[in-house]
């Protein structure tokens, strides 16, 4: 009897043995897999201009919901002004580009950690964004409006006092708001209402569940164009001008220099105007 016991322990001891031999290899497994994870991230977070151009693609990482900088048509392709810009820099340039869609409050993060090389879709510079990121020189002029509805009582901003207010998280037209606090602190609530998207926000404002929107103003003007002007107002005060840039990883300086001169490039050569023709009017 005892012999027996004493087998069933040496037994268990085996299958323990075997158990922590295992465990030991699972651990070594998943280290070695983090590690190798790391470093592909690390490598694709700092891949240069010569890297880029030996992979042969560049990935511009977009809102596609933010007309009409880049959106999909009615077919689901990708269409818009920053999107035929993208196009004719990088056939320039001789790289593919690739667009990916990102969430937009995530889209710092998404450059940094080498999911996308770029950020360019409507993308304010501002001091904030400037910490994180490097901008190309300025190409395209814009503001932040408010919208509401055609009979909204709503003339300026001391009316949104007590009003819901609708705006896209993590957009400039959010940063825009907040940086008004004595404005924001009157809303109701006492912050605006945060949206995926700026076309959910609009979808808000039309179901009557807020009172106005914030939003730049070349898609503002261009979502109300498309779904009647009559049915909306835009108000003459704003919260602030500014400008579109291209925002690049800190470390590449060197695509940087490349956007720039083949702008610069565009804007001489007359592309540039012809581009921008076919998405805004003079106004």
């Amino acid at each position: 009897m005892r012999k027996s016991i004493v087998n069933v322990g040496r037994a268990n001891e085996g299958k323990q043995g075997f158990g922590k031999r295992y465990s030991l290899i699972t651990v070594l497994v998943v280290v070695i897999l983090t590690l190798v994870a790391c470093g592909k991230s690390q490598a694709s977070s700092s891949m240069d201009l010569d890297q880029i151009n030996k992979r042969g693609y560049i990935i511009m990482g977009l809102d596609d919901t933010f007309a009409p900088m880049g959106f999909r048509n009615n077919a689901g392709e990708l269409v818009g002004f920053d999107i035929d810009l993208a196009k004719e820099v990088f056939k320039r340039a001789n790289i593919e580009v690739r667009f990916q869609p990102i969430e937009w409050a995530m889209k710092e993060t998404e450059l940094n950690t080498g999911n996308i090389d770029l950020i360019w879709n409507g993308y304010s510079i501002t001091e904030e964004r400037k910490e994180k990121v490097i901008f190309t020189k300025p190409y395209l002029e814009n503001k932040q409006i408010i919208v509401t509805l055609s009979d909204s009582k709503i003339e300026n901003k001391e009316d949104l006092k007590n009003k819901k207010v609708a705006v896209q998280n993590g957009s400039s037209a959010m940063d825009a708001v907040m940086r008004e606090s004595d404005v924001v602190e009157e809303f109701e609530g006492g912050e605006p209402l945060l949206f995926d998207t700026n076309n959910e926000a609009f979808m808000d404002l039309e179901a009557g569940r807020s009172d106005a929107v914030v939003a730049d103003e070349v898609l503002a003007r261009y979502y109300v164009k498309q779904k009647g002007d009559e049915k909306y107002r835009i108000l003459t005060e704003d919260f602030g001008k500014e400008e579109y840039g291209i925002g690049i990883r800190n470390t590449n300086k060197d695509i940087l220099k490349l956007l720039d001169d083949i702008i610069d490039e565009m804007r001489s050569d007359g592309s540039y105007d012809e581009i921008y023709s076919k998405w805004f009017s003079e106004n």
